[in-house]
């Protein structure tokens, strides 16, 4: 048999039992994994999915070509025909949330 290491971590309860459900479901012990998520780790030479911040930098009208400007004002049209949109007291009462504002 392989030498084996142990691993210990702390992980919300709820998150885990959530996991495990799932994975019990795939006929996966969590060992076996968390083993192909660390081979994963080893293989890509860093984490196997994206982790970024949900950040966009704003967009600078004067930089923008005519096309790329209507291109974005057509997003903006089709998202509000679509009913993606929220009210101005939903946007505030989250920026008041999120800043302290």
């Amino acid at each position: 048999m392989a030498k084996t290491a142990n691993l210990y971590t702390r992980i919300d309860p709820e998150l885990k039992e959530q996991a495990e459900h799932i994975l019990n479901s795939l006929g996966l012990p969590p060992s076996s994994a968390i083993t192909m998520f660390y081979k994963q780790v080893v293989l890509q030479q860093g984490l196997p999915f994206n982790v970024k911040l949900n950040y966009r930098e704003p967009l600078d009208l004067g930089s923008m070509t005519r096309n790329e400007l209507q291109a974005e004002l057509e997003k903006g049209y089709q998202s509000a025909l679509s009913g993606d949109v929220k009210s101005a007291d939903e946007v505030f009462e989250s920026l008041h949330k999120e800043f302290g504002l």
